[in-house]
């Protein structure tokens, strides 16, 4: 075979490979598979807006659902002593990312992987106090996301319930104990409470069918107002907490959505946006980033929304001291 022969088949050989190539590459491109794992029910008014959220800020940034990723979702039903099954589920199946909503479903995320990257969206919960990261900078593990200013959310919303109601003594406030953050939360409010000249009382609901109970509760142990823990249970159910506090004319403080769904004072922040904002976080783990390296957010926009058709309901004129203060208010 003469050197122009050999030529002309070396070429012919090499534009047969180089698409043979192209096409395996082509073929063998991953799709980044994202676990989503609730604590509560997928039909939850919440966790619908979470997903959707999360699903948007995704978008965005240019992932679409079965193409360029795949989220897979896993609820408890607020079944809690399903999550850890439910997690390790996550974990078989080879998930990228693991988007825990709440602190009980990142806390067994994180029982169940030390090496698949955890991103939680929104948190009151201390995840350096508990022990999910070595410091908001550096979190050092397989962890991060968002963080809110827990305590300090609750004590701001004592001190504008004292404001609002100043002769306020005995305030009820509403906790889940399968919160693992519960306790911490709350060291700070009951320092401000002593300040405030409140005291503060906890009522423990697990279920939506124990909320009758504790507000039967307090009504018998003459509470002058309540307070809300934020916890996924009782975010995925503010129009039924406002309404039994209304049924039981109790001056109720609790997150923004709180405030919008019928309570009288809600203090917090855009859980949602966050939630939009955690994309951004699961993006960069997908490009490579580690979370060990990605530094955990801290809110720093907070709203106050005052409802005063319920204000009207209860008979409270609220101080304008307030209604200059407020984001929202709701006539």
């Amino acid at each position: 075979m003469n050197n122009r022969r050999k030529l002309i088949v070396a070429l012919g050989a090499g534009a047969l490979v180089a698409p043979l190539s192209s096409f395996a590459q082509q073929k063998a491109v991953k799709i980044p598979r994202l676990g989503i794992l609730s604590s509560e029910g997928a039909s939850d008014l919440l966790e619908r807006g979470r997903v959707e959220a999360l699903r948007g800020g995704l978008r965005e940034l240019g992932y679409e659902d079965g193409k360029t990723i795949v989220i897979t979702s896993r609820f408890a039903d607020g079944r809690y002593d399903l999550l850890a099954g439910l997690a390790a589920d996550l974990v078989a199946i080879k998930v990228d990312v693991i988007v825990p909503f709440g602190i009980k479903a990142a806390v067994e995320a994180r029982r169940a992987t030390s090496t698949i990257p955890i991103v939680l969206p929104s948190t009151q919960s201390d995840m350096v106090a508990m022990g999910l990261a070595a410091s908001l900078a550096r979190p050092g593990g397989n962890v991060t996301g968002s963080s809110l200013f827990g305590a300090e959310i609750v004590s701001k919303r004592l001190e504008l319930m004292k404001e609002a109601l100043p002769r306020i003594s005995r305030v009820g406030i509403l906790v889940n104990p399968a919160n693992p953050s519960s306790k911490s939360t709350m060291q700070e409010p009951n320092t401000a409470a002593k300040s405030l000249k409140v005291s503060t009382h906890q009522f423990e609901v697990r279920s939506e069918s124990e909320l009758n109970a504790a507000f039967l509760n307090m009504g018998q142990q003459r509470m002058d107002a309540m307070m809300i823990l934020d916890d996924t249970l009782f975010s995925n159910r503010p129009d039924v907490i406002a309404n039994l506090a209304l049924k039981r004319r109790l001056p109720a403080a609790g997150n923004r959505l709180f405030g919008e769904a019928g309570g009288l004072l809600g203090y917090g922040v855009d859980a949602l946006a966050m939630y939009r904002r955690a994309a951004i976080f699961v993006d960069k783990i997908l490009k490579g980033a580690g979370a060990a390296e990605l530094p955990i957010e801290r809110a720093t926009k907070f709203e106050l929304v005052v409802n005063m058709r319920t204000a009207k309901a209860l008979g409270i004129k609220i101080p304008q001291s307030i209604l200059v203060r407020a984001d929202r208010v709701i006539e």
